[in-house]
Order: C-alpha cells, then sequence, then structure tokens
C-alpha cells in the first residue's frame, strides 16, 4: 500500500508557472492526472521510475516537465505557461506508467490549480 500527497496547487495568472509535488515510496513510474469540472480525468504526463523515460500529453508538450527525485521519493510537475483551460485538480499516481489510469494502482487526494485570465 502506497499513499501520495500531492502539494503545489494554488491560484496563478495565465502565462505564470506552479511546481507541483508528490511524494511515494517504492519501485512504480509515476504520472499525473487532471480533472476539471464536469469533465473526464485525463492523463498529463508520466516518468518511469529510473526517470529516463517520459511522455506528455499533447496539450502540454513544451510548457509541462515531469521530474522526479527517488532519494527524496518525489515526483514534480514543473508547469509553466499556464492557460486558464489548465484549471483542474491535479492527481499524482503510482503504478506501471503510461497514459492509462488502469496501469496506476495508487492515487493521491489532488491539489486544486486555477488559472485566472
Amino acid at each position: 500500500q502506497v499513499q501520495l500527497v500531492e502539494s503545489g496547487g494554488g491560484l496563478v495568472q495565465a502565462g505564470g508557472s506552479l511546481r507541483l509535488s508528490c511524494t511515494a515510496s517504492g519501485r512504480y513510474a509515476m504520472g499525473w492526472f487532471r480533472q476539471a469540472p464536469g469533465k473526464e480525468r485525463e492523463f498529463v504526463a508520466t516518468i518511469a521510475w529510473s526517470g529516463d523515460r517520459l511522455y506528455y500529453a499533447d496539450f502540454v508538450k513544451g510548457r509541462f516537465t515531469i521530474s522526479r527525485d527517488n532519494a527524496k521519493n518525489a515526483v514534480y510537475l514543473q508547469m509553466n505557461s499556464l492557460k486558464p483551460e489548465d484549471t483542474a485538480v491535479y492527481y499524482c499516481a503510482a503504478g506501471l506508467g503510461g497514459s492509462l489510469q488502469s496501469a496506476y494502482d495508487y492515487w493521491g487526494q489532488g491539489t486544486q490549480v486555477t488559472v485566472s485570465s
């Protein structure tokens, strides 16, 4: 059993930046997902345990960066050039990795990101 907690969300102006953090022990790939009100949860980014394999959703390429520090059991999502449509609850997840929710066994409680125009 793995417990995940996200942090770093908040309110930011369009074009601004936020850095989300999540902790999780164990040899897991990690992913970030998000869910806006009234919408399905969607994939954002994923990273292998080794940190050498990364994949991003098309809508965040060039703006978001996923990284991890296994010595700290931490995964990060650096979000730059934020847009109002990025507003959502962001979740980190641990599991096999990739873009499918079904590949992840453990989920954090989420952190709210709100981007104002």
